[in-house]
């Protein structure tokens, strides 16, 4: 238990190396210009490292703490799948090219610390799909990769009632194990060199906690909780169903298609910021206007630029919550021919 104790305080200490070195100089708010160029004069390969290497010592502290109990395991189960999700962040921001200071290292970084060990897909698989993809064509129906995988959830004109409620828990349906399954499998069938690092995963878990460690620490977290956490931070960066299309700069063209959860909210929005929605994702607005931004800055330049035109008050639960405003546009009637479609409640008209 000790030993456990410890290394999730290491982990978390190891981590602060890149927050203090980006923290520097960093200004309250100001325009994406002025902060590229910051994040580029701190630009390094060492704290992202630092950054990655935490997040597996407070993993293996988990691993750790599993044995000790129901309730350990739980948690560990719990810590475990935050810190997949975190990785999947940080990861992220490497296939943008701002994790670290060049191109290798942000290839090596996702790849070594993310991509391999959790039976992801290849980096440049996923820049091409996430960067060239979605970023321009974001809620486009026919090429938008991310609203057509939510259209296979069941997520679609007409879902109501059980079925869009179980869309929001697909990761959890049968339909959607089964899609992680076969994502797992194809990621570890790539390359001989995946799958060994994907099987070592489970191995080093055993070494660390035994078979509780494996399945509380391995199984739970990378085929279901994970899945769920990244499924509804999916759910939140997007007025998926009904965006305003607009044309100008970035920002005005991603402020009618992006949502900012907890705007209001203080406590839900750090403890969101903490465990499902790390790295800058609460600023996925932020994030879609100016893609080049690191997650450090992202608070700086929302703070500059206008809000997107609906900010929810929650994900689920709610007149303004995510979950509302989607299953309000799945059920709305369709607009009449050469009529634009009326805005959801509380939005602004498009400028």
């Amino acid at each position: 238990m000790l030993l456990a104790a410890l290394l999730l305080t290491a982990g978390v200490l190891l981590r602060q190396a890149d927050r203090a070195h980006f923290a520097r100089r960093r200004p309250h708010a100001a325009p994406a210009a002025d902060l590229i160029a910051l994040q580029r004069a701190r630009a390094n390969n060492l704290t992202p490292l630092l950054l990655l290497a935490g997040q597996w010592v407070q993993i293996t502290g988990w691993w750790l703490l599993a044995a000790h109990g129901p309730l350990a395991a739980t948690a560990a189960a719990l810590g475990v799948a935050v810190h997949f999700r975190h990785l999947q962040e940080i990861s992220h921001f490497a296939v943008h090219g701002v994790l670290a200071r060049t191109r290798r290292a942000n290839l090596l970084l996702a790849e070594v610390f993310a991509h391999h060990p959790l039976a992801l897909g290849p980096v440049p698989e996923r820049r091409r799909r996430h960067v060239r993809d979605h970023h321009p064509n974001a809620t486009l129906p026919g090429a938008d990769p991310n609203l057509a995988e939510l259209h296979r959830a069941g997520l679609r004109p007409g879902a109501t009632g059980l079925r869009f409620a179980a869309a929001l828990v697909h990761p959890l349906t049968p339909h959607g194990i089964r899609a992680t399954l076969a994502s797992v499998t194809s990621g570890i069938g790539r390359s001989p060199g995946r799958a060994a690092a994907a099987l070592a995963l489970p191995a080093a878990a055993y070494a660390a906690g035994g078979w509780t460690a494996v399945i509380c620490g391995v199984l739970l977290p990378r085929l279901l909780i994970h899945p769920q956490l990244a499924w509804l931070s999916l759910l939140g960066e997007h007025t998926w169903f009904d965006p305003e299309h607009r044309t100008g700069t970035p920002a005005q063209i991603e402020a009618g298609r992006c949502l900012r959860l907890y705007p209001r909210s203080p406590a839900p929005a750090a403890f969101a910021a903490a465990t499902w929605l790390p790295y800058g994702d609460l600023h996925h607005y932020a994030h879609s206007a100016h893609p080049a931004v690191r997650w450090n800055y992202l608070p700086a330049l929302e703070r500059h630029l206008t809000p997107p035109h609906f900010t929810p008050d929650s994900l689920l639960i709610g007149p303004r919550s995510v979950a509302r405003r989607h299953h309000r546009a799945l059920t709305a009637p369709a607009p009449a021919p050469g009529t634009a479609p009326a805005p959801a409640p509380g939005t602004a008209p498009a400028s």
